[in-house]
């Protein structure tokens, strides 16, 4: 059972799945790669001169996967709340559990509605860390703010979800900084 279900697996959810793997959470990420980020050309993503859709799915796909996360090309077709965490269940008739879900579907979220999460006129109800008024739920990226979105804060949110479930298992508020020392 991994400890992190990802729904979405566009720049907010492989972000997200990045953080958690690369700091020795398991987690798993449902998604199809039919993400709009295929038709996407990135000017605005601070640190690449540009860079089209296609190539940054596949590199961070790659990343994810070099870090232990697992991704998944199947579609969530269910989502519940248990005394442990969440269950969510494949269109395939498959069920996963993990202590932690993680939404980051586009504009339309139907599972988080099916949770219970509050919408508003602009959005799904999430705060900065994208949490949710339902304890380890997490949504992320475009559904909580339909008309002011990119790339880049997409990824952003994922962070800080990753980074607020790594405080929350850590007991205490943690970073994620690397240093070029640890790599020579």
């Amino acid at each position: 059972m991994p400890d992190v279900i990802v729904v979405g697996d566009g720049p907010g959810g492989l972000s997200a799945a990045l953080f958690l793997a690369k700091n020795d959470m398991s987690v798993t990420v449902f998604g199809q790669d039919k993400t709009l980020m295929h038709k996407a050309m990135l000017y605005n993503y601070l640190g690449i001169p540009k860079i089209a859709g296609p190539l940054f799915q596949e590199i961070s796909r790659g990343q994810v996967r070099r870090f232990g996360g697992e991704i998944q090309a199947v579609e969530v077709s269910r989502a519940e709340k248990g005394a442990g965490g969440f269950a969510v269940e494949t269109a395939d008739g498959q069920r996963h559990e993990a202590e932690y879900l993680i939404l980051a579907t586009g504009p339309s979220n139907p599972l988080a509605d099916s949770l219970g999460v509050a919408k508003e006129a602009d959005g799904l109800v999430a705060d900065r860390y994208g949490r949710t008024s339902v304890a380890g739920l997490y949504v992320i990226g475009w559904s909580t703010r339909l008309k002011k979105i990119q790339a880049i804060i997409s990824a952003g949110d994922g962070a800080c979800a990753a980074l607020d479930i790594l405080s929350a298992k850590a007991g205490e508020d943690i970073h994620d900084f690397d240093l070029i020392e640890d790599e020579e």
